[in-house]
């Protein structure tokens, strides 16, 4: 179990999933964001902070032995406040990492860092990032980061290209991207515990019979998920079947909709 363990974008909606159960990884959880958190359990501590910050994320850091990355925008949005918050920040981070003892951090990644792909496309870690628009650039940059500080500092880092975690799929397409918030929690735990991390790169979805990502070369964490979505296949059966899904564009790339949609700008 860590000592202390740090969420970033903690009050965003995976982490507002978790946080019950984070109290199975660490004894105690610093949430940080730039939204004030007040519902604060007893083994909770909150600190603001702006991640492109350095002096700020320096202080979040400190005394941390485990990161759970989350902060950042998490949707599709103009360049300059990706860059922001998603560039920089992950740069801040890593080199707060760096002054403070490397504790592991997992990065939370996203399936829109390889939304280009078909639906149809089985994709394992070795597949080349094809991002669908500037937040999936974002993560491919942040891959990048961890893994440059992996093979020169010997960071450890888990990459989690999350799918959609939430209690339960909203569509079609995430039959085949769902990742319940029970089995995130054992991957944190598995990341934590696992002997030996080094960088590497996880599909987050649950072991679901439409799963399209492959983990086994992700073997050595000993993970195994689940949970399957195919427990809610039937609520989409009436409302929104597959040939509907694929007229609107969800099932026929991997990020859905996104790469068909015009990018965000300030004009």
């Amino acid at each position: 179990m860590l000592k202390r363990l740090l969420v970033t974008g903690a009050s965003g909606g995976v982490a507002t999933q978790l946080r019950p159960s984070l109290i199975q990884i660490a004894e105690e959880v610093r949430l940080s964001d730039l939204r004030e958190i007040n519902d604060l359990a007893e083994h909770e501590e909150f600190i603001a902070a702006e991640l492109s910050d350095q002096a700020q994320v320096d202080a979040i850091v400190q005394g941390c032995d485990g990161v759970l990355h989350l902060g950042g925008i998490s949707v599709e949005d103009t360049w300059e406040k990706i860059l922001v918050s998603n560039i920089i920040g992950m740069h801040c981070l890593y080199t707060s990492a760096q002054k403070f003892g490397q504790p592991r951090i997992i990065f939370a990644s996203s399936n829109h860092a390889m939304g280009a792909y078909k639906f149809t496309d089985m994709l394992d870690a070795s597949a080349l990032p094809r991002p669908d628009g500037y937040y999936g650039v974002s993560k491919v940059f942040g891959e990048q980061v961890a893994s440059m500080y992996h093979d020169k500092f010997g960071q450890q880092t888990l990459v989690v290209r999350i799918g959609s975690c939430l209690p339960k799929p909203k569509d079609p397409r995430m039959l085949s991207t769902w990742l319940s918030p029970d089995d995130f929690i054992s991957l944190i735990d598995r990341t934590f515990s696992v002997e030996h991390l080094g960088f590497t790169i996880v599909y987050g979805a649950s072991a679901n019979k439409r799963r399209f990502w492959d983990d086994r070369l992700a073997g050595h964490l000993g993970w195994y998920p689940k949970d399957d979505s195919e427990q809610f296949a039937a609520e989409f059966s009436d409302l929104t079947p597959y040939e509907s899904a694929i007229e609107q564009g969800l099932l026929t790339y991997q990020g859905g909709v996104w790469l068909k949609a015009p990018l965000i700008t300030n004009s």
